[in-house]
């Protein structure tokens, strides 16, 4: 069982898959990066504020003793539209990264058309025919 076991660990494809893991996990984390250091600010400007702090309070809380607010309910759609451009941002490489290799990949060339003339059974008969003539 081991040895069955390195054996499909140690396949190409598998590696391949776990190094592309590796380097999405990587990639991923330079986008976050980028769209919050760079694209949120610039878009917080149009509202005045950081992109991931926009949010709707739907309901208000209430404070406790301890000054903590109870009960409020708050969509935050500002998380949600960084991780969407994060998201974007990411499948667009990766769609860019897929063409350019699609785009080096060899064309199979097509298969050779059939020669033109009698069929293999037609010479066959043909053979046939002049051998008992003989």
């Amino acid at each position: 069982m081991l040895k069955e076991f390195k054996n499909f660990a140690m396949k190409g494809n598998l590696v391949d898959i776990a190094v592309g893991f590796v380097m999405g996990a990587a990639f991923k984390s330079v986008v976050t990066s980028f769209t919050g250091g760079i694209v949120s600010p610039l878009i917080g400007l149009i509202f005045n504020s950081n992109l991931k702090d926009l949010n709707w309070v739907v309901k208000d809380g209430v404070a406790n003793d301890a000054g903590e607010i109870v009960g409020e309910v708050v969509v935050l759609y500002g998380d949600f539209l960084t991780n969407l451009i994060d998201f974007i941002i990411v499948a667009f490489v990766m769609f860019m990264i897929i063409k350019g290799i699609n785009k080096t990949k060899k064309k199979e060339e097509p298969a050779p058309e059939a020669p033109k003339g009698p069929s293999q059974e037609d010479l066959l008969t043909e053979i046939r025919d002049l051998l008992s003539k003989k």
